[in-house]
C-alpha cells in the first residue's frame, strides 16, 4: 500500500496552496521517505490528509524512525502536514490578496486551511461535549472541554531529563511559527501566523488548535510583553472589529485570578460568534457624558456596560473614562475595594464586536481581591460551585459559554447513575448538589440527562453571578449607579 498511501498524500499536497507543484513530485516523495522510513507503509482509512498523515505515521513506527508516544507523533504529523502548507510569505500574500475581495473571503480561505492542514484540530474538537442550558441569566453554553489530549506519562518522565529552554518564550510568541516541537512542548511545523498592523506595531492572526468556538482566532503582539488593558486596548479591538467586521474581538484581563490563563503575552481573542451576553440587553441607559456613545447597564450577571456608537473613537473616550475611574474605585459597602496597600484590584473585560453599521464595546467590571471567606476570590467561583467550576472567568465565559474541565465528563456520568438510584462511584464533592437535584425533580431514565444539563447550566449562571462586581439585586444595582454617577 506504500504507493496508495504515500502517492495519495503528494497528490493532495501537490494540489494545495503549498510551494509545491507536479514537478516536486519525487523530491516530495523522498522528503517523505527521510521521514517515515523507506519500504512497506500502512494503508489509509480514507483520503482525507488526517487519515493518510496518520498511515504514514504508523509507517513510521514500524520503520523505527520515531517512538510510538504522543510526542514524537504529535512532531511527525506536523512535519507532514507542513508540506501541503504555503509558506508565511506565501500565506500572508495570498491572504491580504483575498482581502481585497472582501474580508471573509481572506478569513474563510486561512481557516479552511488550517482545518485541512490539521493545524485546528477538528476531529478532537468534535470530542468535546456541548450543549444549551435556559437559565435565570438566559440561555447559556456549556461545553465539557475535551479535545486537548491528556498529557503522555512518558512524555512528562523525559521533559524532566531534557535541559531547559526558554525558546520559544511561550505559545503566543511568532517565535512558535514552524517550531519543530519537543517533549512537553507542543509541535508547529504547520503553524502559520497572518501579519497585520494595529496602532502603529506589528501583531499576528492565526487561529486557535483546539477552538472553544467557530472560527476562534488569536491576535498577538509581535512583541513579548504582559497583558495591559489601557486606552491603546480599545483603539485596538475597535480597529480589529473594523478591518474584520463579521468578528468579535476581546481582551482577557490583565490582573490573576480574573484574567486569563496566559498574562505573559499581550494577544486578544475573536472569532465568528454570537455569545449570550451580547444578546442581552440593555436594561436602562446612562449618560456618560461623551457625544456619539449610546450607553447602558446590560441584563447580565456580570458587570456589563455596552457603548454603541457610528465611530470607534467616541466608544474609545467613554471606555477610557470607564476605565481610569475603576481602577481607583472603592465601595467597602458592597465589598469592592480598588487596592489593598500598593496592590492593584480593578481592570477589566473588553469586548468589541459590529451590529450593522455600528460599533459596540462592551465593558465588563472585574476585581480580583481575596479574602477569608473567599481565599479564590470575592468575585470568583465560591466553594459550594466549584465542584463544577474552579478555574479563572476569563474572556470567553464572561459573555456566556462555559468552558468546563474534561474530568466533568466521566464525573457527571457517576452523578446520573446516583440519580438513578443505580450502583456509582460518584465523587463526595457533588453529593450536596445531586441530593438537591434528586429533591427537585422527578428522575427517570428519559430525563435524567436534560435535568443534570438544565442544573450544570444553573451553577454556571451562579458561577457568573459570583464573578459579578455589582450585583443585580437592590443593593448592587444602587452601588452601580453611585459609580456610574461619579465617572
Amino acid at each position: 500500500m506504500t504507493e496508495d498511501t504515500i502517492q495519495t498524500f503528494i497528490d493532495a499536497v501537490v494540489a494545495s496552496p503549498a510551494p509545491y507543484t507536479e514537478l516536486d513530485r519525487q523530491y516530495v516523495t523522498n522528503r517523505i521517505f527521510a521521514l517515515i522510513g523507506d519500504g512497506q507503509a500502512e494503508a489509509a482509512t480514507s483520503n482525507e490528509p488526517i487519515d493518510l498523515v496518520n498511515a504514514m505515521i504508523q509507517t513510521a513506527i514500524n520503520h523505527g524512525k520515531i517512538e510510538d508516544s504522543a510526542s514524537p507523533k504529535e512532531i511527525l504529523e506536523s512535519q507532514l502536514m507542513d508540506l501541503m502548507t504555503p509558506l508565511p510569505s506565501a500565506l500572508n500574500r495570498g491572504f491580504w490578496d483575498r482581502y481585497q475581495k472582501s474580508p471573509s473571503a481572506a478569513t474563510d480561505w486561512f481557516y479552511q486551511l488550517s482545518q485541512k492542514n490539521n493545524y485546528i484540530k477538528t476531529r478532537n474538537i468534535a470530542k468535546n461535549v456541548v450543549f444549551p442550558a435556559k437559565t435565570p441569566a438566559g440561555e447559556l453554553e456549556i461545553t465539557i472541554n475535551l479535545s486537548k489530549p491528556e498529557k503522555d506519562p512518558k512524555a512528562i518522565a523525559a521533559a524532566l531529563k531534557q535541559k531547559s529552554t526558554s525558546y520559544p518564550l511561550d505559545q503566543l510568541c511568532m517565535t512558535n511559527e514552524g517550531y519543530l516541537g519537543r517533549l512537553g512542548y507542543p509541535a508547529r511545523s504547520n503553524h502559520r501566523i497572518i501579519r497585520m498592523m494595529l496602532g502603529g506595531e506589528t501583531w499576528g492572526f492565526q487561529y486557535s488548535p483546539y477552538a472553544y468556538f467557530s472560527e476562534h482566532a488569536i491576535f498577538l503582539a509581535q512583541e513579548h510583553r504582559p497583558m495591559l488593558i489601557n486606552q491603546h486596548t480599545f483603539t485596538n479591538l475597535l480597529e480589529i472589529v473594523r478591518q474584520f467586521p463579521t468578528y468579535f474581538v476581546g481582551s482577557n484581563a490583565d490582573l490573576p485570578i480574573v484574567g486569563g490563563s496566559m498574562l505573559t503575552h499581550d494577544h486578544y481573542q475573536g472569532g465568528k460568534h454570537d455569545f449570550p451576553m451580547m444578546k442581552a440587553p440593555v436594561d436602562r441607559a446612562i449618560d456618560l457624558g461623551v457625544a456619539g456613545v449610546a450607553a447602558g447597564v446590560v441584563d447580565w450577571p456580570m458587570t456589563d456596560i455596552r457603548l454603541t456608537g457610528s465611530q470607534p473613537e467616541p466608544l474609545i473616550t467613554a471606555a477610557t473614562k470607564i476605565l481610569n475611574s475603576w481602577i481607583d474605585y472603592s465601595d467597602e459597602s458592597v465589598d469592592v475595594r480598588a487596592y489593598t496597600d500598593d496592590t492593584r484590584h480593578h481592570t477589566v473585560t473588553p469586548i468589541a464586536y459590529r451590529k450593522g453599521d455600528d460599533y459596540v464595546l462592551d465593558i465588563v467590571l472585574r476585581d480580583n481581591q481575596t479574602s477569608t471567606t473567599y481565599p479564590d476570590g470575592i468575585f470568583h467561583p465560591h466553594q459550594d460551585v466549584q465542584h463544577i467550576k474552579k478555574e479563572n472567568i476569563g474572556l470567553i465565559e464572561v459573555m456566556g459559554r462555559a468552558i468546563l474541565p474534561a474530568r466533568l465528563k466521566a464525573e457527571m456520568a457517576e452523578v446520573t447513575k446516583y440519580l438513578l438510584d443505580e450502583p456509582n462511584e460518584m465523587a463526595d464533592m457533588h453529593q450536596a448538589w445531586a441530593d438537591q437535584i434528586k429533591r427537585d425533580h422527578q428522575l427517570t431514565a428519559e430525563n435524567v440527562t436534560e435535568v443534570l444539563h438544565q442544573a450544570i447550566g444553573n451553577v454556571f449562571a451562579r458561577v457568573l453571578a459570583d464573578a459579578g462586581v455589582f450585583k443585580r439585586d437592590t443593593a448592587g444595582q444602587a452601588a452601580l449607579d453611585k459609580f456610574i454617577a461619579q465617572i
